[in-house]
């Protein structure tokens, strides 16, 4: 296989669609459910691949389309042989909310002072990890890899590729509970990372105000420690939510000047403090680190604010999940504005506990006294709770008739809810 492997030194990275192929490029036959990127090879040299790997042995021919057992296996192994060229700090990112935020801010504070190298976007899975692993180069000097997981052992067997040596778990919260049948299940499967780092020798950074965080490091593990306790190493104070967080920050030898940011949020606090932590351990200037959190700005419908002709949105509709959700309505209560509205839509992959936990968030939206629109056939089941204050609508299409009778005017609003129900096409009625 390792011969194989040098074919990619030849080429000019990897491509695995055909409808993006890149020139000279090592092209890998993928296959799904639904298609076989075998029946893909002679197409993928046509369009300017260089070589091609296949796991059909009938349209290979050993000159330009090589044969290997599993498509998916040799891509892996391909992407842990490379990036054990590189003697770099490998940081692993993990959690059941605030991956994506969470390493954008230290790729935007580290980018200060190295050349880093982070996943693109969500690009966070068995596929997503070696297709970011292939793209190190001699120049990078810091690696930052976010880590999805839907099923027990997902992060372990993504850490067997990336060998992460520093590591981060936002929070462990109800999220993909389908996969992996309860809060447990998640735990010791965002564990992972932490047992991975620990085989390396390596550091863990952690959110000392949580306690299962700190409560699962593994023994003899160098720790930095961040949050709002005066004895963490970096300790933050949120200063303000209005709607946007105004914080400040100290280490043992430096204390920041109030820091007017970009994002909403208690939640992205933590996500602040913990870019905050890394980019001190890594020594990037005290000053260039606020810098760096001051003017970040998120463009990915995740804690953005839009201003309409009507109203000011709160656009977190990229995805939800009970803890995300509870975190977020908290947070939109604690916003110091008297006229607010919350848009939520249904929460997916939720499994049997599906129902309570959207009876959960109902009870909670009522417990706050806040007015809601909820959206979705899951929320839709507690139609029996509407009153002044609680609307439920079965569809987008349903809210969006009722806005053209009852439009929504002078407000604060938050959207929140899974990818798959799309709330951002409301944006246009609000």
């Amino acid at each position: 296989m390792e011969k194989l492997f040098e074919l990619f030194y030849k080429c000019n990275g990897v491509s695995t669609d055909t409808r993006n192929i890149k020139g000279n490029s090592l092209f890998i036959c993928l296959s799904g459910e639904k298609f076989n990127g075998n029946t893909f090879a002679k197409q993928a040299l046509d369009l300017g691949a260089l070589y091609v790997i296949a796991d059909d042995k009938s349209v290979c021919n050993e000159s330009s389309i090589f044969y290997v057992e599993n498509c998916l296996l040799f891509l892996q192994k391909l992407a842990n042989f490379h990036r054990k060229k590189f003697n770099i700090p490998v940081i692993g990112i993990t959690g059941s909310n605030g991956k994506t935020s969470t390493k954008e801010l230290i790729n935007c504070v580290l980018s200060k002072k190295y050349k880093t190298l982070a996943t693109i976007g969500n690009l966070n899975n068995h596929i997503g990890v070696p297709l970011t692993l292939l793209r190190l180069t001699e120049e990078d000097e810091i690696a930052i890899i976010e880590m999805g997981a839907n099923k027990f052992k997902d992060i372990e067997e993504l850490c067997q590729i990336a060998e992460p040596n520093f590591g981060i778990i936002t929070n462990i919260g109800k999220a993909h509970l389908e996969g992996f049948i309860n809060f447990e299940g998640v735990l010791k499967t965002k564990k992972e990372l932490y047992e991975a780092v620990s085989h390396q020798g390596g550091t863990l950074f952690y959110n000392s105000d949580d306690e299962t965080l700190k409560n699962n490091l593994p023994q003899n593990i160098h720790a930095i420690s961040f949050g709002t306790e005066t004895n963490a190493t970096i300790s933050g104070k949120l200063i303000e939510l209005n709607p946007f967080i105004k914080l400040s920050w100290k280490s043992a030898d430096f204390q920041s000047e109030e820091i007017q940011t970009a994002m909403i949020g208690k939640y992205n606090f933590y996500n602040f403090l913990a870019a905050i932590s890394i980019g001190h351990y890594f020594k990037v200037d005290n000053l260039q680190i606020c810098d760096a959190i001051q003017h970040y700005e998120s463009n990915n419908n995740r804690s953005q604010i839009k201003k309409t002709e009507t109203n000011t949105l709160i656009l977190d509709a990229y995805n939800a999940n009970p803890s995300s959700m509870q975190s977020a309505i908290e947070s939109f209560k604690l916003i110091e504005q008297e006229s607010k509205h919350l848009i939520l839509g249904d929460m997916f992959e939720l499994g049997p506990d599906s129902s309570s936990e959207h009876a959960k968030i109902v009870s909670q939206i009522s417990d706050l006294n806040l007015t809601c629109s909820f959206i979705g056939e899951r929320f839709f089941e507690f139609y029996e709770q509407k009153n002044m204050q609680l609307n439920f609508f079965k569809t987008k299409e349903e809210f969006k008739l009722h806005l053209e009778n009852k439009p929504i005017q002078n407000k604060l609003i938050l959207l929140k809810g899974s990818r798959g129900i799309g709330l951002e096409e409301l944006v246009e009625k609000l």
